[in-house]
């Protein structure tokens, strides 16, 4: 078994699940804002996009301070990355941190009321 996926399959600490939701957060705002890595490493003072690539994927640890300069950069609070979950990272999250669930939000909310019902008894249908 390759390594990478023995890491994958070994149980996260809490410490872990908390850098990678917070991750997940950052790069929800980020892929909100349809601002890339290396522009939101950019407006960070010059951070590296694998430094914001390692950040969104949990595997390094955003400090405070960086957390308010990404903060700044994405024109939010700080507090929209520091929602409390007791389970970690949610299935719902990480899909809402991937580009289609991103496009699928944006696509949604440019629709009106009903036709979002519609879209959604459609997807319940395919399922």
């Amino acid at each position: 078994m390759p390594k990478r996926q023995a890491m994958k399959q070994s149980k996260e600490t809490p410490g872990q699940l908390t850098d990678r939701l917070l991750g997940q957060r950052v790069r929800a705002r980020r892929m909100e804002l349809k601002i890339s890595q290396t522009e939101l490493g950019a407006r960070c003072g010059g951070v590296t996009f694998q430094q914001i690539q390692k950040y969104e994927k949990g595997i390094n640890r955003i400090g405070s301070t960086r957390l308010m300069q990404i903060a700044q950069a994405l024109d939010c609070s700080v507090y929209v990355f520091l929602g409390e979950s007791k389970d970690g990272p949610s299935r719902f999250c990480d899909f809402l941190a991937t580009k289609d669930g991103v496009d699928i939000m944006n696509a949604m909310l440019k629709l009106q009321q009903p036709q979002r019902r519609a879209v959604i008894e459609l997807a319940r249908k395919l399922t």
